[in-house]
């Protein structure tokens, strides 16, 4: 048995951080809802969203412990999405 089929343990620390970390993103995105910056607030979203997954995915996914190769499969996993979002943003833009 490897080091990595034993599981990952996570200390109480880190995870109650990441929750912090959650909570303080969700007031930020509930902040930045009520703020008008024009075109801006679609991106503030964005920005506060993909940081929140960051952590997700890293922490409480386990993600951040994996290997490369599955890090690597996640990462065009997420360019494909972003690819995609953003070519439907063009479209949304110059209709």
């Amino acid at each position: 048995m490897n080091e990595h089929d034993k599981g990952h343990i996570v200390p109480y620390a880190t995870l109650v951080a990441v929750w912090a970390a959650l909570l303080t993103l969700t007031i930020m995105t509930v902040a930045a809802s009520r703020i008008d910056l024009g075109a801006l607030n679609i991106w503030v979203a964005l920005v506060i969203a993909c940081s929140k997954s960051v952590l997700v995915i890293g922490f409480f996914m386990h993600m951040k412990y994996e290997n490369r190769l599955f890090r690597l499969f996640l990462l065009v996993a997420v360019v494909t999405l972003t690819v995609f979002i953003g070519f439907t943003f063009f479209d949304v833009l110059y209709r």
